[in-house]
């Protein structure tokens, strides 16, 4: 089984409530995607440190719980907070990012691990993106790929937490430029400068990813679907309806499921493009029906997907 690295925040999401009382849950776009896709099956590590506060035990106890493995353990730094209001359904997010425990790293120790282990997928994004801290991301993206790596990147920008918004775009479209598989969403596409993306414009979008290099491209779109391509063949479909609590997660979970079901079934993927985006569409809709990111387990998401045929 191909295995599948993270390196990425593992933060603590603090959801604000209407009672004015902020409640903690786990996540960071990457630590939710580790968890998503391990709990499809694939075989997952974590990269970045945790704090050895109770936010970073508590992480820890998840990953384990969820069979994730870390690989550089501890630090003595606190944990990486988010506050979190979510609006009609739809989060947005204010971040404390300095001098915490997941930006504990070296991009030494970090290509290190990597050259321990047979190459497989790599995958960052998010807050990793944001200067300054692109620079040692590119340093490992670029260290990996020279180990026979595949980069998987998940642009999710996050336009608040940058100081200079061009220099996070710049820094985000020099990362994404090393990715061999590649997701966005249709917000990361606008501040991309696409313009209004939709799946009728995916394909031509598409096309300046690959001219990149990249093989495998997903374009979200909130809750009218998502487009993929995978080595030259496409599928486009609209998302499952359900009653949604709230979307934290949903895109973390739709391209973890998309990593699992590359690293597991290495051969004939791009036959599979269609099964592959409607699986990862479910697990990411019965996430939204769950407060917070709860992605589903592998057994989840056949029983849904059982339910709907019949």
């Amino acid at each position: 089984m191909t295995s599948i690295y993270v390196l990425g925040e593992a933060l603590m999401d603090c959801v604000a409530t209407p009672d004015g009382l902020l409640r903690p849950h786990v996540g960071g776009s990457p630590f939710n995607l580790a968890r998503a896709a391990s709990l499809r099956g694939a075989s997952v590590a974590f990269l970045n440190r945790f704090s050895q506060d109770q936010f970073g035990e508590q992480m820890q106890a998840q990953l384990n719980k969820d069979r994730v493995h870390m690989v550089l353990g501890t630090s003595r730094l606190p944990t990486s907070l988010a506050v979190v209001q979510v609006k009609d359904g739809q989060p947005s997010y204010g971040f404390y990012r300095e001098g915490i425990a997941d930006r504990d790293y070296s991009v030494d120790e970090v290509l290190q691990a990597l050259s321990q282990q047979t190459p497989g997928v790599l995958h960052t994004g998010s807050l990793m993106l944001v200067p300054p801290e692109h620079h040692k991301v590119l340093a490992v993206l670029q260290g990996a790929k020279a180990q026979g790596w595949t980069i998987s990147v998940d642009v999710n920008l996050r336009p608040k937490l940058a100081a200079d918004l061009g220099a996070y775009v710049a820094a985000v479209q020099q990362v994404a430029a090393l990715a061999d598989w590649i997701k966005a969403s249709d917000e990361d596409l606008e501040l991309l400068g696409f313009g209004q993306a939709n799946k009728n414009t995916a394909a031509d979008i598409a096309k300046s990813f690959a001219a990149q290099g990249a093989s495998r491209i997903a374009l979200t779109f909130g809750g009218d679907g998502a487009w993929l391509s995978v080595d030259g063949q496409t599928a486009q479909d609209a998302a499952p309806v359900v009653r949604v609590i709230d979307t934290v997660g949903a895109g973390d979970t739709f391209w973890g499921n998309c990593l699992a079901d590359w690293t597991l079934q290495p051969d004939n993927a791009a036959v599979r493009v269609g099964d592959t985006l409607k699986n990862a569409m479910r697990a990411a809709a019965i996430n939204c029906t769950r407060a917070g990111c709860q992605p589903p387990t592998q057994a989840e998401l056949l029983g849904q997907a059982q339910q709907q045929q019949q």
